[in-house]
């Protein structure tokens, strides 16, 4: 017999060899349909898998992210063998599950069209109808080689495999593809596809690989799910950053200039700035110290980092200046450090928090980049805090707060926290220092009412972290906010501080972002308002419409009056008819305008209507300049 400890903790034996199936009917026949694979040990495997030994096992539904990975990882295979159906030519290349849904590259001597994708689609539902048995098995390295003897990209896959690896198949029907796994039981446990996009893709994600032709999709186990993803798509599309960039005139890319740089036109840039000015202001009162650090710096200084040695190919090339290498800073610390190291600190000076919005420039290759999400050359709001052993805890619960404060400011309400460590054979530090920071990092989200996830190898091989990930409108995850310990640069340029006892101690080095870089954080911004930003973050807050010539010096000193409380403000002089002038404030997303005319003139006040609540109706000046103004003050959403 073996025994089963299940994930509420309850343990139950059963017979050696029983499988991952057999034990969630044990529990409940609910369960077993709801289940698609199990996590044995912390690793996913098939629900067919026997389970021959004592373990630790959660059974998995389409609400975990193992779930999710199972369902869509086999409905890309159901994807490939529609395809192979219908172009017996084709060469498969992979065809991985992902965040949202699946795809699987193919090479093909011509792009798929819409129309193609509408029959591969129609394709993949007989194969769910037909609920093929999916079957694993394992071949020698010989023998799988010869069963792959038509398709190079998998005769390349495995030749990669170490000597010594267990090279598996899944096969259903017709159709059998080089695969470590899991999958589903059958085809027929599929039940709503939608094949989502076609988009060109490198073999390997190299470019001077052939370019292969790759189909995105999406499954679920209810048709209701899927109607109701395809409705996100359609509103995340309505929110895309990079249209409404365009659309409202808030920053725009050029070819001449670069991709991957952005240039911020005057209304992105007022947008910007407050982000800015905001960040700033906080940063002080929180006790940091604004630095300023250059963009670029000589090798010697990468080298030490170790950014040349494990970095490199993310960086610029170097620029020879007077026969030396210098490189554009693809980050800011090894800056932080020099300004940390360019005198000797007693524990008296500690803590240390610097804090800096600083550009950074890194290598993307064409094909990643996206709109502002991902760029080359960015400005990271970047901090580096050095403290004692005995402060490390309260800085960290400190700095966990100041994030959460930060996100909640801008109207992210909803996040997850993740935390991830490494095993402290595959890290580099003091292994106590390790615990110790670790230990910190949990217990500063629990003192703050908070729960994590915890992800045992996932952490940097230089020190343990907390991301942060928000959820906006549309309740997609963002990853923003991070802060890592680092128990390698401070190794690397000796970082030292003299003890109360005299003796040179190494500080705790934290690197921490809250909104991680400025252009992402404004496209998620921007999606997640729609591009209709509270008031206090709107490129334009009012606009001043005068409906006669007559009016245009009442509007003007208007206008005058609000720019001395810092209000962004426009007058539309134009002669166009009013309705227009309304129609284009909506468009332009303006959260307020202020009609002008002859009753308004003569009575000193404004008709007020708000993006938010509609007509509000005529006020003095007086009364609408110190509502706008706490509006903006207290960042009102």
């Amino acid at each position: 017999m073996i025994e089963i400890t299940l994930k509420d903790g309850s343990k139950k034996s059963f017979e050696k060899g029983t499988t991952i199936l057999d034990i969630a009917k044990s529990i409940s026949e609910g369960l077993a349909r709801a289940a698609l694979a199990g996590e044995v040990d912390g690793e996913v495997k098939d629900l067919n898998t026997p389970i021959n030994k004592d373990c630790q096992l959660n059974l998995l539904t389409f609400d975990s992210e193992g779930g999710k990975h199972t369902y869509w990882h086999t409905t890309s295979h159901i994807m490939a063998q529609a395809v192979k159906r219908l172009f017996p030519n084709v060469k498969l290349a992979i065809g991985p599950a992902i965040e949202n849904g699946f795809y699987y590259d193919f090479d093909i001597d011509k792009p798929f069209t819409p129309d193609d994708l509408k029959v591969i689609e129609e394709e993949m539902k007989k194969i769910i109808k037909e609920n093929l048995p999916i079957e694993r098995f394992i071949l020698s390295r010989e023998e799988a080689l010869k069963l792959m003897k038509d398709e190079p990209y998998k005769i390349e896959l495995i030749n990669e495999l170490p000597e010594d690896a267990e090279i598996s198949f899944y096969k259903q029907g017709d159709f059998t593809d080089l695969c470590a796994g899991p999958h589903l039981p059958s085809t027929g446990m599929v039940k709503a596809v939608k094949l989502v996009q076609q988009a060109g893709a490198y073999w390997r994600g190299n470019e001077n690989n052939k370019m292969l032709q790759r189909i995105y999709g999406i499954s679920f186990p209810k048709a209701s799910q899927l109607e109701e993803y395809l409705k996100m798509i359609e509103e995340a599309e309505k929110r895309d950053h990079r249209r409404l960039g365009k659309e409202l005139g808030l920053f725009s890319f050029d070819e001449e200039v670069g991709p991957g740089l952005v240039l911020w036109h005057p209304k992105g840039a007022r947008v910007r700035m407050r982000i800015e000015d905001f960040w700033r202001q906080e940063h002080i009162k929180n006790g940091y110290d604004i630095v300023y650090t250059p963009h670029i710096g000589r090798g010697k200084l990468w080298e030490t980092s170790g950014h040349l040695g494990f970095y490199k190919e993310s960086m610029y090339s170097a620029m020879d200046v007077d026969g030396q290498d210098f490189y554009a800073k693809p980050m800011n610390c090894p800056f932080h450090i020099a300004i940390y190291n360019s005198r000797l600190h007693s524990y008296r000076d500690l803590p240390l928090r610097w804090a800096e919005l600083g550009t950074v420039y890194r290598y993307e290759k064409s094909g990643v980049l996206h709109g502002l999400l991902r760029v080359r050359g960015f400005t990271q709001d970047d901090a580096h805090l050095f403290c004692a052993p005995d402060q490390m805890p309260a800085e960290i619960r400190r700095v966990l707060r100041f994030c959460l404060y930060m996100l909640n400011s801008f109207g992210f309400e909803n996040y997850k926290i993740y935390l991830s460590t490494k095993p402290k054979e595959k890290y580099v530090g003091d292994e106590s220092m390790w615990e110790a920071a670790t230990n910190a990092l949990k217990e500063a989200v629990l003192a703050e009412g908070l729960e994590c996830d915890i992800d045992e190898g996932g952490g940097a091989f230089y020190g343990p972290k907390i991301d942060i990930k928000i959820k906006d409108a549309l309740n997609r995850e963002w990853q923003c906010s991070t802060i890592q310990f680092d128990f390698n640069e401070p190794e690397r340029f000796d970082l030292t501080y003299v003890a109360p006892d005299g003796t040179r101690q190494r500080p705790y080095m934290i690197h921490r972002a809250l909104l991680g870089s400025i252009e992402r954080f404004f496209g998620v911004l921007l999606e997640h308002y729609a591009g209709a930003f509270p008031v206090w973050l709107a490129p334009v807050q009012a606009r001043i419409l005068p409906i006669l010539e007559s009016h245009h010096e009442y509007a003007n000193q208007i206008a005058e009056k609000l720019r001395l409380h810092d209000v962004y403000v426009e007058v539309d002089t134009r002669n166009e008819k009013i309705g227009y002038k309304i129609r284009e404030v909506q468009m332009d997303k303006v959260p307020y305008m202020l009609v002008i005319g002859d009753k308004e003139m003569e009575s000193g006040t404004v008709s007020v209507r708000s993006r938010k609540d509609g007509d509000i109706g005529s006020m003095p000046v007086d009364e609408f300049v110190s509502r706008i103004v706490e509006e903006i003050k207290t960042h009102a959403r």
